[in-house]
């Protein structure tokens, strides 16, 4: 299958791509550790069965400092070892806010508590902010079948200017 649809490839595309990636700079700059986003941003792309942004999220996540037993880990964080409870917590969210029609309870009573245990308010905002935009990024990827494995790490810090 070929790539459908280039957003960059025209004015409103790139627009729209270039307000929606600012949207996610409050995410980037609040106190949400760098690596949860990653994490986050890696188990729904999975999920969501978005190609480019598996590649982007591990991709960044590595040159980030992100070890590659965790990267590989994601996909089964529920049978490892290697995050911490904080991290399950927001991979529960990841997972549960993404799979909203498998579940007609969204995201449990269990695993919301589980988030406020480990995160202040600022956090959980950006974690929620951080589901909501990384489920929608995958849709636009999914639709215009946009593949992965050509990423660079660093392509996009200036789009949001």
């Amino acid at each position: 299958m070929e790539q459908r649809f280039d957003m960059l490839g025209n004015e409103l595309g790139t627009r729209f791509s270039k307000r929606f990636a600012a949207a996610s700079t409050v995410i980037v700059q609040s106190t949400l550790p760098k690596a949860t986003q990653e994490l986050v941003q890696l188990r729904a792309s999975q999920i969501n069965g978005c190609g480019w942004c598996v590649d982007f999220h591990t991709k960044d996540a590595a040159a980030a400092g992100e070890t590659p037993v965790r990267l590989n880990l994601v996909a089964a964080w529920r049978e490892s070892t290697v995050f911490t409870e904080a991290e399950r917590a927001a991979l529960a969210l990841a997972e549960e806010g993404t799979r909203l029609a498998d579940a007609a309870q969204g995201v449990s009573d269990e695993t919301w508590a589980q988030v406020c245990e480990h995160y202040d308010d600022e956090q959980i905002a950006a974690l929620v902010a951080l589901v909501a935009q990384i489920n929608a990024a995958n849709r636009l990827g999914v639709i215009v079948r946009q593949k992965g494995g050509s990423y660079e790490p660093g392509v996009f810090a200036g789009l949001s200017s």
